[in-house]
């Protein structure tokens, strides 16, 4: 899930390395077709879960299979519980090599394997989404939602350059600083945009007024994880997610919906954190809290302006 590499004390993403498209018409090799695809992805991975919600959102359950990794990650990387029922891998890693044997950089989730070729196509996590979302319509059920609609699209994607600079990816940048500058530079940028969408949600539901976006659903994984995790894990702990009033319910919105509730799993998410980044927590021990209820009605629904 998480690449490491450390420049001037700053965290730098590694670059994905299929990015490989699935299109609806075919042209790229690999046609949209029902069965033929398997997403991996760990509970514990916020880039995994939105492919999740999507996929749940868009009604694709049937259409595409899910191997889920185990959220504790040792020095082989990501592994299956039981050999993965599909491929017959025991890692993560085996079907990375078998697409490109000399693959040295780390193994990643989300990532989509075609079972007709047995190679990876994508691990290029920003776009699995949106290829969901515009490449497998004639699979989507009637009235399933336009999360990426061409009227926002441009809006949608400069909302989503900010969201993942600062918040996203920010909170690594935060945790993974080794310099006192390049981690409160990174606090810093998080927290205003905190403060940015708080004041964005005062008058509308969703980021995009009463439309759930693609904008939605990059952003919630992280304030899933916030609380929990990024709070004092990733020293991200100028504030709260519980002390954004606005954030804090339009969370509380989003996760009452079954796509979000039931892709979140704060016993994985902890656990991942915790014990597998012993850079960050030695001792391996992971925390009882934060006692929060994410039940507690939003009373969000009459916002619905934009």
């Amino acid at each position: 899930m998480i690449t490491r590499e450390i420049t001037d004390g700053r965290f730098v993403r590694q670059p994905n390395r299929f990015t490989q498209m699935i299109t609806a018409d075919g042209s790229s090799g690999f046609p949209a077709e029902s069965g033929r695809y398997r997403l991996f992805v760990s509970y514990a991975c916020p880039w995994a879960q939105r492919t999740l919600i999507v996929r749940a959102l868009l009604g694709l359950e049937e259409v595409i299979g899910v191997g889920v990794v185990d959220p504790i990650r040792d020095e082989k990387g990501w592994r299956f519980p039981d050999r993965d029922e599909v491929t017959g891998a025991e890692y993560l890693s085996e079907l990375y090599l078998a697409t490109d044997a000399s693959y040295e950089g780390r193994v990643t989730v989300p990532c989509v394997w075609d079972t007709r070729t047995e190679r990876m196509v994508t691990n290029d996590f920003p776009n699995i989404t949106t290829m969901l979302e515009t490449q497998f319509t004639d699979y989507h059920p009637t009235g399933a939602p336009d999360l990426y609609p061409v009227d926002l699209r441009a809006d949608i994607n400069e909302l989503n350059e900010l969201i993942y600079a600062t918040v996203n990816n920010g909170v690594y940048r935060a945790g993974f600083a080794t310099d006192q500058g390049a981690y409160e530079d990174a606090v810093d940028a998080l927290f205003a945009t905190f403060d940015r969408l708080e004041e964005r949600l005062a008058g509308r539901r969703y980021l995009f007024g009463d439309r759930l976006t693609e904008a939605d659903i990059r952003l919630y994984p992280t304030l899933a994880r916030f609380d929990a995790v990024y709070h004092g894990h990733f020293k991200c702990n100028l504030r709260r997610l519980a002390d954004y009033p606005h954030l804090w319910g339009y969370a509380r919105d989003l996760y009452q919906r079954p796509a979000f509730r039931g892709t979140t799993d704060f016993d994985q998410i902890k656990r991942h954190y915790y014990v597998t980044q012993r850079n960050v927590n030695p001792s391996g021990v992971v925390p009882k809290g934060p006692l929060t209820d994410w039940d507690e009605p939003s009373g969000r629904e009459g916002l619905t302006s934009s």
